[in-house]
């Protein structure tokens, strides 16, 4: 698209070590065999207690993490906000399944929140459900099964950190987004949301539920939650994506012979994520959302759609987002245009993050053309530096 083509805005501020190291990384992954090896032995590396950080954090940790803690984020957050690009922080410590994981992640969610109101630099605040509880308990309610005494102890102890972590972003007045996890468990989140939504969007938009359009139900679902929020007199925010867990869905599916959740051919979600941004934003009165996309094309309609309909750039309702090392043709260049935009920013210690940087990397390689755009965006600007 010729709205992100300009290389010297995407890259501003990287300079030609930062690219040669991107390029090298997306060299790794746009290729899908040697990824897999690779990112099974940084697995079996990891599980093993290999001395592996040094090796990790100087190379996809550096590309795609903001730093071990929120305080050695800060020179990310900093060099994002020069290029007006603002930072949500996402704790992404994961494979985590104890008491005291979970205790521990309640309070890094709730230490992002507390930075948050305290920066401009930082919109919004996020976290993942199952890293305040555990995969089987949301599973079991999703399938509205008994729950045992114990699982219920475990579910009020769910109840109460999404509400502490929901209450404390009310009070300090900073949006949150809850993410959204594999479909047999997402009933079970998509309940828990709605219930902070009711409680605590009364007068603008908190809480935000993330809605993965490469399933075949969510736009229903979302004219389902308008009508239910008209209701019930609050306001929806919501977090759009295309979904992270495509091939999952699919071969879960047919394992256990039931019917596909989500749509098998790309043009479909394409079709369904900008119909959902053309919905949000007919009702921008009751909705807000964040568009979280690294397709050009969705991001393009959207500068559209705000346009026509005579809506701020900066309007606080609509916000765009793409992770951290990845899209930064768009990031920068909307940026640059006046867009209210925002960079995904995991964060944590490299060995804690090493599950969440396998799991971006695996779902990086199923991306069609996403890898090879990155890497023909940084040789061309390698090239017109050399040239220069």
């Amino acid at each position: 698209m010729a709205l992100f083509e300009d290389t010297r805005i995407t890259y501003a501020d990287k300079s030609n070590k930062d690219l040669i190291r991107a390029y090298f990384l997306f060299r790794i992954i746009s290729n899908p065999i040697v990824a897999k090896i690779l990112t099974s032995l940084l697995k079996l590396a990891n599980n093993l207690y290999l001395p592996i950080k040094g090796i990790v954090k100087a190379t996809i940790y550096k590309q795609f993490c903001g730093g071990t803690s929120i305080e050695k984020s800060q020179t990310t957050i900093d060099k994002l906000w020069n290029s007006q690009i603002g930072t949500i922080l996402n704790f992404s410590a994961e494979s985590k399944a104890t008491e005291a994981d979970f205790r521990h992640t309640e309070a890094e969610i709730i230490a992002t929140i507390k930075k948050a109101s305290n920066s401009k630099k930082i919109p919004f605040a996020v976290f993942k459900p199952t890293a305040i509880t555990s995969f089987s308990l949301l599973e079991k309610i999703s399938k509205k099964q008994t729950l045992s005494k114990i699982e219920q102890e475990e579910n009020d102890k769910f109840d109460q950190r999404i509400n502490k972590i929901c209450k404390t972003a009310f009070e300090l007045k900073v949006p949150i987004f809850i993410d959204a996890e594999e479909s047999w468990i997402q009933n079970a989140i998509d309940e828990k949301v709605t219930e902070m939504m009711k409680k605590f969007n009364k007068e603008k938009a908190w809480v935000y539920n993330t809605i993965q359009l490469y399933r075949n139900d969510r736009l229903a679902y979302i004219k389902q939650l308008l009508n239910e929020a008209k209701r019930n007199n609050y306001f929806i925010g919501l977090k759009l994506v295309r979904g992270a867990y495509h091939e999952q869905e699919i071969a879960r599916a047919e394992r256990f012979n039931y019917p596909c959740p989500v749509h098998r051919k790309k043009e479909d979600t394409d079709k369904d994520f900008d119909l959902a941004q053309s919905f949000c934003v007919e009702n921008i009165d009751y909705i807000s959302f964040c568009s979280a996309t690294h397709n050009e094309k969705s991001a393009t309609y959207l500068t559209d759609l705000i346009q026509e309909n005579n809506l701020d750039k900066k309007d606080k309702r609509i916000i765009f987002s793409q992770l951290l090392g990845m899209s930064d043709n768009i990031s920068y260049h909307l940026a640059k245009q006046g867009f209210y935009i925002a960079k995904y920013v995991p964060y944590g210690p490299v060995k804690d993050v090493i599950p969440y940087l396998i799991r971006r990397a695996a779902e990086n390689t199923s991306i069609a053309g996403q890898m090879n755009r990155e890497l023909s965006n940084i040789i061309k600007e390698r090239k017109r530096r050399k040239k220069a």
